[in-house]
């Protein structure tokens, strides 16, 4: 009896304490213990964000890199005033002196050339990339509502108004997705690919639709007033405005596949493996 006393206090237990651990109560403590911590474990590990590989995070950068090109591009043609290039002849102000007109969404520029400097071949005057004076001004229509007044040719305000307005809500829903995109590569969360698929595709939507309305107000430009011909030529920042938009598109596109749950290649071409 008192070698059994002894062991046990060497061991570190006290009396009793193997036979409870052996009996049901220990076994049911036991099981208790086993189920609940790998599920406490794993739900703690599933609603800390922690779900993105680091294979679709790279997929994800290089798709936010398309993303971020075509940003840079709409920034580039919004903020520049060579969307049209507006071109009398050569002889309506003088014989040494041609003027060329060329604006974008917010302002217009009237720029005086040499003839000399124009090429003979062309009947207008022109481009407006040409070295002369320059004298720009920004649109009224946004503040006093005022058109400007082209070469005897008149706005349209409305359509001027319309191009803005789809320039900022683009550049505003831009920025939501490149949020969106941050927080999800930060944070190591696919669920955000899912809203920044859905901004930049509406994004690069309304580019298409500001440059539609933009040819349209050229167009009503142009039909204003028919005392003055006019050669008109769509310049550089609506080429980058339009590869923006497809950047976006695009890009949008990809957030999209990423977010998936599965991959779509693997649905449409499965592996032969696993076929046989």
């Amino acid at each position: 009896m008192w070698s059994t006393f002894s062991t046990q206090e060497e061991d570190g237990r006290p009396p009793g304490a193997g036979g409870l651990n052996q009996g049901p109560a220990g076994v049911k403590v036991a099981m208790i213990g086993g189920r609940g911590g790998p599920k406490r474990r794993a739900r703690t590990s599933s609603t800390s964000g922690g779900d993105m590989s680091d294979s679709q995070e790279g997929k994800v950068k290089l798709a936010f890199f398309v993303a971020v090109v075509g940003i840079v591009l709409t920034i580039l043609g919004v903020g520049t005033e060579f969307w049209v290039e507006l071109a009398p002849s050569k002889s309506f102000s003088s014989n040494h002196t041609c003027l060329v007109a060329h604006y974008g969404l917010w302002k217009s520029c009237i720029k005086s050339l040499w003839v000399a400097d124009v090429d003979p071949e062309r009947e207008s005057c022109g481009p407006a990339d040409l070295p002369g004076e320059s004298n720009c001004t920004f649109f009224k229509f946004f503040t006093t509502g005022e058109n400007a007044v082209l070469f005897q040719k008149t706005t349209d305000k409305s359509l001027g108004v319309a191009s803005g307005l789809m320039a900022i809500f683009s550049l505003f829903f831009m920025v939501m997705g490149a949020v969106c995109i941050t927080m999800a590569i930060s944070k190591r969360v696919p669920f955000f690919l899912k809203p920044a698929s859905v901004c930049f595709t509406l994004s690069g939507i309304l580019i298409f639709l500001l440059i539609i309305v933009f040819h349209q107000s050229v167009l009503a430009l142009l039909a204003s007033d028919h005392t003055v011909p006019l050669h008109h030529e769509l310049l550089w920042s609506v080429s980058c405005v339009g590869c923006a938009g497809a950047l976006l598109i695009v890009g949008g596109i990809l957030f999209l596949l990423l977010a998936l749950p599965y991959s779509p290649w693997q649905r449409c071409m499965p592996n032969k493996n696993s076929e046989n």
